[in-house]
């Protein structure tokens, strides 16, 4: 009896075995492809090859969520859609038991964005010595956040003569990073150290210092006058409260067929971020919006122009100034910095 009673429990097995739903008796088929643009559609269905008996399939992909019959072809409207690499998800209810389905897809902008020249109007000095970080103006003076381990500061000077007004240099462990201004304080990031200063702009005095969340690293910095972001080498733009200058959420910088890493030194002017991008002779223009790239400023033939010395680095920093209303920008180590006016080609 004993072998009898074994194989009637081994084919009850095998029958509630064959009978139970699989994560992977359910696929997402994507109908045009994981890579598109905000001016078409996200077409997909969810198959269901071995016909189980679904409760309910409910689709979510970034703000909208739907529910949709197994085999069946729908269309999602992405125009208004956050850019960049998101997740689609699917939940899959059969009889009782939860099915997760999870895709990357990558939304670009549709529109190729615009390419700008530049001139030099004006030509000035810089402190050979100056790892450039950030620079921004305020109140008509030029300020600048300096990098590298025992040699970071935060500066005001005369952007016309490079004399330094006034200097504070940081702590041995502090790499300075990107600065910004939020009313009458000044912001300035650093690298690793997965801290900001906060310092008090008329004293030019540090008055404090805050965590990063999420992000591990300072690069850029910029604010809107409702929000700062903040850049860290990856693909991520964070938002940060202005407030308790904590990270709420992200968003990506997008072409119209690529994902943005490595965007350095930020500069906000008329609705639009101005990013310096690491190691490259340019800057992009993007929307903080939806993350839209909507220009490339090529400006190469720079570093040709400053003194050789062995030093000598990328391109860094980028201050726009409301009274001339032109743009200023120069590099690591560079001894020049240049007023320049952007043309579109």
């Amino acid at each position: 009896m004993f072998p009898n009673k074994l194989i009637v429990i081994i084919l009850v097995l095998t029958l509630f075995s064959c009978s139970t739903p699989k994560k992977t008796d359910f696929k997402i088929s994507l109908l045009n492809q994981k890579e598109l643009n905000s001016n078409q559609d996200l077409k997909l269905k969810v198959l269901n090859p071995k016909d189980y008996a679904v409760n309910s399939i409910v689709v979510r992909f970034l703000e909208q969520e739907i529910e949709i019959e197994a085999d069946t072809d729908i269309a999602l409207h992405l125009e208004d859609a956050k850019l960049g690499t998101h997740t689609l998800h699917v939940d899959v209810d059969v009889d009782g038991e939860h099915i997760h389905l999870k895709q990357s897809v990558i939304v670009h902008h549709y529109k190729k964005p615009d390419f700008y020249s530049y001139e030099i109007t004006n030509t000035f000095p810089h402190d050979i010595k100056a790892y450039t970080q950030g620079l921004e103006f305020y109140k008509d003076t030029l300020y600048e956040s300096t990098g590298m381990r025992g040699r970071s500061s935060l500066r005001k000077l005369d952007y016309e003569t490079g004399k330094i007004y006034d200097q504070i240099n940081l702590e041995d462990y502090y790499f300075g990073e990107g600065l910004t201004f939020i009313d009458d304080r000044i912001i300035q990031l650093t690298y690793q150290a997965e801290e900001g200063l906060i310092y008090d702009a008329d004293k030019f005095e540090r008055t404090g210092k805050f965590k990063y969340n999420q992000s591990k690293e300072g690069w850029g910095l910029c604010y809107d006058g409702k929000w700062l972001y903040k850049t860290d080498g990856s693909d991520k733009i964070w938002r940060l409260d202005p407030e308790t200058l904590e990270e709420v959420d992200y968003f990506q910088a997008v072409t119209n067929s690529t994902v943005l890493k490595g965007l350095n030194e930020l500069e906000y002017v008329d609705g639009k971020i101005y990013a310096n991008t690491y190691l490259k002779d340019g800057v992009v223009i993007f929307d903080p919006k939806t993350g839209a790239v909507e220009g490339l400023i090529d400006l190469r033939g720079l570093k040709s122009k400053v003194t050789k010395h062995p030093e000598l680095d990328v391109l860094n920093g980028i201050a726009y100034y409301p009274k001339t209303e032109k743009f200023y920008v120069t590099g690591k180590n560079w001894d020049k910095l240049f007023e320049i006016e952007l043309s579109k080609k």
